[in-house]
């Protein structure tokens, strides 16, 4: 019965769980303004770890820290009771915080505070607790005193020295050292386990050489203890001797028994371990016995894990880090040495303290929702779930109609205002507990935009957008958008509206440009915020750089051209391998390009072209690969010498990214042409060694050329000489040829051998001749030279020629025979019976008889015309004389031939001869013979003299060869406009007629005009000329505006005025003042006599510039300085003057003699004296 209440039960918890609406928790978000505002419940921010462990020699501290609004106050718990801070002046908290600190300096005891403390932070909205912080004081004890007698034990036995190092908090580290402080050396045989003890697997007799000392360092204090040491004596059955000790026979011949595995530790065959989850196991097995036993572990019913397992000490200790329950189980360790084998199994238990499965979380709603909290943790054994609510059981805190607690879960229906607090759930089994804080906060607040005010938002074209509109409320407002202030809430299509208030637009357009409005609405309220989108266009790289490879020293050019939105300023960075490129004082950049001169192999990488707007960017690489010409090739080396051979090899130098194509073989020989380099012969780019062809008697030295893309390195290092043997010429001399320097002798030539084809010194020359077909003996001569005439010989007599090189090792091989003939006479006989037919204006047919073969004396080469234009039936036309000369060559009775290229309508004269190789035979007969009348030859020049408004004035120049009697011109137009054409119009001059006018309708219209000469024949070759366009028009006559009405008008009037200002101004010079009447006579007269450089008077004297005594101011109360003053003219006392002291009348001025001498004239006249007889 009772089981089925409890199967119910859980049928109705499970039923209720199910049908359970739940509101979202409401998110608070981390804006400054939400935070300030927002009231709620305290949390625990930073706490001290639950076992803390702290050193004697400092102050206390345990923290403390936890944030909430209002500000959380703080409280401790020590030992489960109010800790009363204020009673213990060496205790204080922190200001704004819960942290204790504990102090000494006024003395005390630390060990006197400790203990369990937990912290409590409170504000009006509920109580966060700390974990329950165990406190403890570091300890150090002494080791205790204790006397140690020398251990003894027999040689090959097990021995365990035990090390019980003083408990200390935290445990100490122990390690063992020799009373030199030298550790002592650890192996598979002596090693220490892990309770600290050391333990021996067997003794050797020299263990009893040193002493052994435990030793444990305690963490906190930074000290080490020691313990007294041990003293060992070793007893054998035979003497030792530790100079005779061998590591792979540390007994020696001694006998020593040998002995079967035990087990040191653990004991037994078989034990059991307790291993926390996530903790580190530990499983050890040290055994004894001779020899030392191997240890091997196994786990029954699987395998261990490869990658958490670790064998220490020598695979004494099995080590797993962060032990699952599956690590559970059965462990074997094996020892064995030849003698036996030993087991021992470790039966491994997993528990585990409680660990989080589900861990609450804080809660904010708003009125009315629903919530809940959940807490779910496991542990072995299975942990009890309490719940806490401000610190205290939930079954003892006031009642809660809206609460409900089901085991490891609080729900909440309908929560209300004023039900904010804090909530622990605590997790606990024997092995720990976990504590947990989640508050539920209700909340209820107005909807807030968070965003910034009418934002700008600027997008690229095409691109998804989002639109933020951050707000918060609670409850959580709903939010709408609205464009341009109108329509429903834009969701769907092409938009789409997020739970945070983001609104997405799909794909940007032009013409979602406009202003966006986002509209959160709850029942407290509604709030709104605006954003204006801008649509730009993107930023694009139109021309990328390109990958390129540059010379080293020549100029690297990476182009970059963007384009971009019109409105977004855009600029372009440069990076070399992803990071910046600095330009310095080498590289250039402008808007377009990068440019890098006198590239180096530093400047190859990856460059990248970065160009930024204030909304995107982009980029592209090229790589740029610096060649260069390769390094010469090193260390030549000579082998496999052999007559006319050796072979050549040698060490490439770098390529410089550039693959080597070729090698060039040069030599030097010391002989003929020492220092002289030359090339021998070239090789694929892929081979090193080769065989060299050579000559024979040279002395060589060898050097080897690489050649790339880029060019040929420098030469390399010169390899050894290396000297051929002689031998008989291999090479026959070329250009062997006989002919007659004069009628009676054949001159023999032939080209000298080579230096390198002379194979052996004393190198000379053996040639033959005779007659052909005459049965002569062969005539020879031997020579140094290269040539040899034959005296004596008949007229053009052919010969057989041979030759042959010898030297000091032999004869070389012979010639082929070779015809040559005796030197050649003058032709006896001449051509007869030249003739002409078929006369045209350009061309003749041409007729002779032929001269007997025998008659040239030589070898026959042509019959040669010589010809001439003697005059032109064109009177008056000047033509040259000079003689051209055409071949003919023809061997037929009845030769005749053609003669082209002459010039029409003219009178020519001719004779012929036949040429041998070196003479002409007398000449033929003179003929003469007039070419016909033919068409012109172009105009000498045709152009376009003047253009005006509508006039083309048009002009040209006879033929230079009118090839006839011209009877008039023709003259072909047409207007062009582009591509099109009109049609053409047509008008003819007469021979005298050299311009034309040509009337156009229209100022702008281009024309083309064909001009040609005429004769009776017809029309001669054209001269084309196109008018160039009117504002082009380099030549256009412009209007003579010096013939205009009104130009004449306006230069009259100006005329006029500035006759009338000159009037005025010297009518104001002379009148503009008042003139005294002056004592003194004789003044300077240099202001009137004084004359410039160049002839003109000056009428400026120093006077000039400083006012008359006694002279009035003007009206506008300036000092008037005259100009002409009455005594600088005359004498002062015959003038006539007017009322107002100003003279009338004419100045003279009388010169003294000394002053006219050098004068045209002793009296001249004022130029004032002209100005006052006009008025």
């Amino acid at each position: 019965m009772l089981w089925q209440d409890k199967h119910a039960a859980l049928t109705f918890m499970s039923l209720l769980l199910l049908l359970w609406q739940e509101a979202a928790p409401i998110e608070v978000p981390e804006d400054p303004k939400i935070q300030q505002d927002l009231k709620q419940p305290p949390t625990i921010m930073k706490q001290s770890v639950k076992n803390y462990i702290v050193d004697p020699r400092d102050n206390i501290i345990i923290e403390c820290e936890a944030k909430g609004n209002p500000v959380p106050t703080f409280s401790w718990r020590r030992n489960g009771k109010f800790f009363n801070i204020g009673k213990d002046p060496r205790v204080t908290m922190r200001k704004r915080s819960g942290t204790l600190e504990i102090g000494f300096r006024s003395g005390g005891r630390p060990e006197d505070y400790e203990g369990e403390y937990q912290c409590f932070a409170t504000n009006d909205f509920g109580v966060s607790l700390s974990n329950k912080i165990l406190l403890r004081v570091s300890k150090a004890p002494l080791w205790p005193k204790e006397v140690l007698e020398p251990v003894s034990v027999t040689e090959g036995s097990a021995l365990v020295l035990p090390c019980n190092p003083p408990p200390g908090l935290p445990p100490p580290f122990t390690f063992w050292m020799d009373s030199n402080m030298s550790p002592i050396p650890q192996d598979k045989r002596v090693s220490m386990g892990l309770n600290g003890d050391l333990y021996f697997s067997n003794v050797l007799a020299q263990d009893a050489n040193t002493d052994y000392s435990c030793k444990a360092r305690f963490l906190f204090t930074h000290t080490i203890q020691e313990k007294n040491p041990y003293k060992l004596k070793v007893q054998t059955k035979e003497p030792y001797n530790d100079t005779s000790y061998n590591a792979s026979e540390p007994h020696g011949d001694r006998k020593v028994a040998e002995s079967t595995p035990t087990f040191l530790s653990p004991s037994g065959s078989e034990s059991s371990k307790m291993v926390l989850r996530d903790e580190q196991l530990l499983l050890e097995c040290i055994a004894a016995g001779l020899p030392t036993p191997i240890i091997k572990w196994f786990k029954k019913g699987g395998e261990l894990p490869g990658q958490k397992v670790k064998f220490e000490n020598f695979n004494k200790t099995l080590k797993i880090v962060s032990v699952s329950e599956e690590d559970a189980g059965e462990y074997v360790c094996m020892a064995n040495n030849h003698l036996g084998t030993i087991r021992h199994s470790i039966f491994v238990q997993v528990k585990a303290a409680p660990y989080w499965l589900h861990k609450p979380s804080d809660q904010v709603l708003a009125p009315e929702e629903n919530g809940r909290l959940v807490c779910r943790a496991n542990g072995n054994p299975k942990p009890r779930i309490e719940w806490l609510v401000n610190g205290q059981p939930i079954e003892s805190s006031p009642t809660n109609p809206n609460r409900q607690v089901l085991g490891d879960t609080i729900m909440f229906h309908s929560v209300q205002i004023g039900s904010s607090a804090v909530y622990q759930c605590n997790a606990s089994n024997e092995h720990g507990y976990l504590l947990a804080n989640a508050f539920v906060n209700v909340l209820d607040l107005p909807p807030r935009m968070l965003g910034p005010k009418n934002q700008l938002i600027k997008v690229i074209k095409n691109n998804r957008t989002f639109l933020d509109c951050p707000f918060f409320g609670s409850p959580l407002p709903e939010l709408r958008w609205f464009k341009n202030g109108q329509g429903s809430g834009l969701d769907g299509g092409q938009y789409r509206v997020y739970i945070n208030g983001t609104l997405e637009i799909k794909r940007a357009r032009a013409e979602d440009e406009g202003t966006y409005t986002c509209v959160a609405s709850s029942i407290l309220g509604k709030a709104e915020n605006q954003v204006r989108l801008e649509v730009k266009e993107p930023t694009r790289i139109i021309q990328a750089p390109e990958h390129q490879s540059a010379i080293r020293g020549s100029t690297a050019r990476f182009t970059c051209r963007v384009t971009s939105d019109p409105s977004l300023p855009v600029s372009v960075a440069w990076m070399k391998d992803d990071k910046p490129l600095y330009l310095g004082w080498r590289l250039k950049k402008d808007d377009e390009s990068l440019s890098i001169p006198n590239v180096n192999e530093g400047d190859e990488g990856t460059y990248t072209c970065t160009a930024k707007s204030e909304i995107d960017q982009l980029s592209a690489s090229a790589r740029l690969t610096v060649l260069a010409r390769p390094d010469p090739p090193m260390d030549l080396d000579l082998s496999d010498p052999a007559a006319r051979s050796v072979r050549l090899t040698w060490i490439p130098g770098k390529e410089h990214r550039s693959p080597i194509t070729e090698f060039l073989v040069q030599f030097e020989e010391d002989r003929w042409e020492p220092g002289r380099w030359q090339n021998l012969s070239s090789y694929p780019g892929d081979l090193n060694s080769v065989i060299l062809q050579l000559a024979p008697f040279v002395n060589y030295q060898f050097r080897v050329i690489a050649i790339n893309s880029v060019g040929q390195s420098d030469p390399s290092r010169p390899s050894p000489r290396y000297k051929t043997t002689g031998a008989a010429p291999d090479a026959i001399p070329k250009g062997l040829r006989g002919w007659g320097s004069r009628k009676d002798n054949m001159e023999i030539t032939w080209e000298p051998l080579l230096d390198l084809e002379r194979n052996g010194p004393n190198l000379h020359y053996i040639v033959w001749w005779r007659r052909k077909d005459a049965e002569e003996e062969w005539n020879n001569l031997t020579t140094v030279g290269t040539n040899h005439v034959v005296h004596n010989t008949e007229i053009y007599v052919p010969y057989e020629l041979k030759i042959q090189a010898r030297n000091e090792f032999g004869a070389g091989p012979e010639s082929n025979l070779v015809i040559g003939y005796s030197g050649e006479d003058k032709p006896t006989d001449a051509p007869t019976d030249l003739r002409v037919s078929k006369v045209d204006s350009t061309k003749v047919i041409i007729h002779w008889n032929p001269v007997d073969l025998n008659s040239v004396q030589g070898e026959f080469k042509e019959y040669r015309l010589y010809y001439w234009r003697e005059s032109s039936q064109v009177p008056g036309l000047v033509v040259s004389k000079e003689k051209k000369v055409k071949g003919f060559y023809s061997t037929t009775a009845k030769p005749s031939g053609m003669l082209s290229d002459l010039a029409p309508y003219s009178n020519y004269k001719m004779f012929m001869v036949v040429a041998n190789n070196r003479f002409e035979s007398q000449p033929s007969n003179t003929v003469a013979f007039t070419t016909k009348e033919g068409v012109p030859d172009a105009p000498r020049f045709f152009k376009i003299n003047r253009r005006s408004l509508d006039t083309i004035h048009l002009e040209w120049a006879k033929p230079l060869e009118p090839n006839g009697i011209l009877t008039g011109y023709q003259l072909k137009y047409q207007t062009v406009n582009g591509s099109k054409v009109g049609p053409f119009q047509l008008e003819t001059f007469f021979p005298n007629v050299t311009e034309f006018f040509l009337r156009v309708p229209d100022r702008f219209s281009r024309y083309k005009f064909f001009l040609s000469a005429l004769t009776q024949v017809g029309k001669g070759e054209d001269y084309a000329e196109e008018s160039p366009h009117f504002t082009n028009e380099a030549y256009i006559d412009q209007v003579d505006i010096a013939t205009q009405g009104w130009f004449i008008g306006l230069m009259c009037a100006i005329a006029l005025i500035i006759l009338i200002l000159l009037i005025v101004c010297f009518i104001k010079r002379s009148r503009g003042g008042k003139y005294p009447v002056r004592d003194k006579k004789d003044l300077p007269l240099d202001a009137v006599d004084q004359k410039d450089q160049d002839g003109s008077f000056d009428y400026h004297s120093d006077e000039d510039n400083k006012p008359l005594q006694g002279s009035q101011t003007s009206l506008d109360g300036n000092v008037k300085e005259s100009d002409d003053s009455l005594v600088d003219y005359g004498e002062g006392g015959d003038g006539q003057f007017n009322e107002d002291g100003s003279f009338i009348g004419q100045y003279t001025v009388k010169k003294d003699k000394d002053e006219t001498e050098g004068n045209e004239s002793s009296e001249a006249t004022s130029p004032v004296n002209a100005i006052y007889s006009l008025a």
